[in-house]
């Protein structure tokens, strides 16, 4: 039995396939290695474009609000522009406490 296995493993063709399929998995251009880095950096770029495309859809819905409300353009640029009615005063709050916990 054993006599048998041995036969197996030293044959000519049996060592050729295992030196090609060895070749394959670790020294070619296109080993398992490099597959598996190619497939982790494509799930990256996916997620990372699927968040680009949230943000672009959360863009658009506040231009259209922006563009049709003058009431939210209004709310826009008082709290990101700090802009203000004449005879107005603006007071800004500067939460502290957040840096205090980081």
């Amino acid at each position: 039995m054993a006599k048998k296995f041995l036969r197996i493993f030293i044959n000519k063709y049996f060592i050729t396939t295992l030196v090609f399929v060895l070749w394959l998995a670790f020294f070619d251009s296109n080993n398992i290695i490099t597959n598996k880095k190619t497939r982790d950096k494509l799930n990256e770029l996916k997620k990372e474009k699927q968040s680009y495309l949230d943000e672009i859809r959360k863009d658009s819905v506040q231009i259209q609000k922006l563009l049709y409300d003058t009431a939210e353009l209004e709310k826009f640029a008082r709290e990101k522009f700090l802009m203000k009615k004449p005879g107005e005063d603006v007071y800004l709050l500067i939460d502290t406490t957040a840096d205090q916990r980081q």
